[in-house]
């Protein structure tokens, strides 16, 4: 009979746990929720070995990424021998992987992890220095299973042309054959849009574009790219935007944290891409937001999607299995800009509304605005929940809006506002604003006000004068402090823009004009030479169609340079083509005057002569050279702006 209690004790227990989370029997289940761990391909590419990959897994767990959800620690290409052994099987490079693929596995599940390998469903890996498991997927799968393998990432290189649903369909069933549980994870670039097809041919999550890239143009286009499909999304079967680049140098810390808040709300396996034993504090401190985390892995599994574009700013939300909801408030553009949706928008019902910032952690209450100023490429990120009553300070705003861009030579006029979103009032408001460096202020700096009600604004003008400006931003700060029922608050506010200038009089090469800004699909926009590999001065001599160029600009679709004129130049002119360093891809070349389009080319191939593109640029005040991917995925748009010159 005791036997029996107990017994029945555990199902109680396990019946409850059940309750409390639906999917709680599901979550067992490989793919159930989004992966989570690291990838070695991101900083290191092919420079792996085994005493790295054992670096990693310790780092997961002593910095605390373990216990923050990252499990799996994962192997990308170059680990395997060139050729197969006399049997046909894969085996590891006998110099980086002395011990084996199954030892390193035992040393990471020791740690309480799990191993993922790589392999292309092609005759060779991307980087062509070992076999591909084409026609050999039941021989691979066995081993990696044989290893102790946990993930698969499985690529499309070398894919010789062979129907994608059929290789990748084949290497399913064969992990599936083997018995052992395994995240398969289709890196198939989204070509034959694999989120339709995926779970059927076995797989538990699918890659939806062509590889990302540590910089903010990269993220931002395949960003773009996911729009819509949320439908095929949930447990069991996720999107994949690829793995995070956190870390790895190439965007600002809210860049970064725009990135990961963004794939959160997606629902992406979240794989940091970072060398973990030397990981910064604040990429630490990204990486292990647990209220981040907890977005992407509720269990309900529903993907967050875009509600609202306004250009420059964006709002996501993502509904929650508890009933509240996510947002990000998510700025695209070069200034601080201020933004707001609503509780309604995100689909809530009520009249008061708890409010989480999740990167803050602070807690507020609001009627039902929601409202940020967004710094420059960054976002603001909430959880919120219906409530019956306010319990906590209201949702209170501090703005010093910053323009799109700052001329050196005018003055500079903006409006600080404090904004009481909540039920309650606030009082005794004090704010002071800081002029930048090479500007004063022109009038008082410190105002107060004695309240601001629920619902309403207090607001200044507020104008900076140029005395000596210099660097390329102008970064307004505002402090202000009030009282509310629940004690006294303090706010900070910093807006950022771009210091410009109009380029000097006379022709002069667009590859030495002073640039706004530059965003692009892969590495950096290049200034002289082409776009060349992901770094910066990598490129090489502009080359379309044979003729070599001595000057331009190396871009990548989809990719933007913004230049500011002033309403002081007369024309702009290049000649525009594909580069002749790759030999695929497919461009579109435009030319912008505010916004709008000035002239364009057709859609440009490999080996089309270069295009003359010229416009006039009257009344003009920002030009933007622009390239987009032609609507075929952007995989080797090497596009160039030969001999790109501005008269001004």
């Amino acid at each position: 009979m005791a036997a029996v209690l107990a017994v029945c004790t555990s199902m109680v227990t396990i019946t409850q746990a059940a309750a409390a989370e639906p999917q709680y029997f599901a979550a067992q289940r490989v793919g159930d929720r989004p992966p989570m761990g690291w990838n070695s391909w991101n900083k290191f590419g092919c420079d792996i070995n085994e005493d790295l990959i054992r670096g990693a897994a310790d780092a997961l767990v002593s910095s605390g990424m373990k216990d923050a959800g990252y499990q799996y620690v994962n192997i990308d290409d170059c680990w395997a021998e060139q050729n197969r052994t006399a049997d046909g099987k894969l085996e590891p490079n006998h110099e980086k992987f002395p011990h084996g693929i199954k030892a390193l596995a035992d040393y990471v599940h020791g740690l309480g992890l799990k191993l993922g390998i790589y392999t292309s469903a092609g005759t060779q890996t991307c980087q062509k220095t070992m076999p591909g498991a084409l026609d050999h997927e039941e021989a691979d799968a066995q081993s990696f299973a044989d290893w102790g393998v946990d993930y698969l990432k499985y690529d499309n290189c070398n894919n010789q042309g062979r129907p994608a649903i059929e290789r990748y369909t084949k290497m399913g069933d064969a992990i599936k054959k083997t018995g052992r549980p395994m995240i398969y994870a289709l890196c198939e670039w989204g070509e034959n849009q694999p989120w339709t097809w995926g779970r059927d041919a076995g797989a538990q999550l699918w890659r939806t574009t062509g590889d990302i890239s540590d910089n903010w143009g990269s993220m931002t286009g395949i960003l773009d790219q996911q729009v819509g499909l949320e439908k095929y999304s949930g447990p069991g079967g996720w999107n994949d935007p690829d793995m995070l680049e956190v870390g790895n140098g190439g965007m600002t810390d809210a860049e970064y944290r725009s990135h990961f808040s963004l794939w959160a709300l997606l629902n992406a396996p979240l794989l940091a891409g970072n060398d973990l034993p030397a990981m910064s504090a604040a990429n630490k401190k990204i990486l292990e937001n647990k209220d981040v985390i907890a977005l992407d892995q509720d269990w309900a599994g529903t993907q967050g999607h875009k509600i609202r574009d306004d250009g420059d700013t964006e709002v996501w939300t993502k509904p929650m299995s508890d009933g509240s909801a996510a947002v990000v408030l998510f700025n695209r553009g070069s200034a601080t800009a201020a933004m707001s949706t609503t509780a309604k928008d995100l689909g809530l019902k009520g009249r008061d509304y708890r409010v989480r910032d999740l990167w803050s952690g602070t807690e507020t209450e609001t009627a039902g605005t929601l409202r940020a100023a967004v710094p420059s490429h960054g976002s603001a990120v909430f959880r919120v929940w219906p409530a019956t009553h306010p319990a906590a300070a209201p949702m209170t705003t501090l703005a010093l809006p910053s323009p799109d861009y700052v001329p050196a030579d005018r003055p500079l006029t903006t409006t600080l506002k404090v904004t009481n979103d909540g039920s309650t009032p606030i009082a005794d408001v004090r704010t002071t604003v800081t002029a930048p460096a090479g500007w004063k202020l022109d009038g008082p700096g410190s105002f107060t006000a004695p309240v601001v009600l629920p619902g309403k604004s207090w607001q200044k003008q507020v104008t900076f004068k140029p005395v000596s400006p210099s660097g390329d931003h102008v970064t307004l700060t505002a402090k202000a402090s009030y009282l509310t029922l629940w004690g006294k608050r303090e706010l900070t506010s910093e807006g950022t823009s771009p210091l410009v200038s109009r380029p000097p009089s006379g022709t002069t090469a667009l590859s030495k004009a002073p640039w706004m800004s530059s965003d692009n699909g892969w590495g950096p926009v290049e200034r002289g030479t082409s776009n060349g590999e992901a770094d910066a001065g990598d490129g090489h001599r502009i080359t379309i169609a044979g003729t070599a160029y001595d000057d331009g600009i190396g871009a990548h679709a989809p990719s933007s340079v913004q230049i500011y004129v002033g309403a002081g130049c007369t024309s702009v002119s290049a000649l525009v083509g594909l580069d002749d360093e790759n030999s695929g891809g497919s461009v579109g070349f435009r030319l912008l005057g505010d916004g709008k389009e000035l002239a364009a080319t057709g859609v440009m191939h490999p080996g089309d002569q270069a295009q003359p593109l010229s416009a006039q640029l009257s009344g003009v005040q920002v030009l933007e050279l622009s390239v987009n991917d032609a609507g075929d995925g952007n995989t080797n748009d090497h596009a160039d702006w030969a001999n790109a010159t501005i008269t001004c």
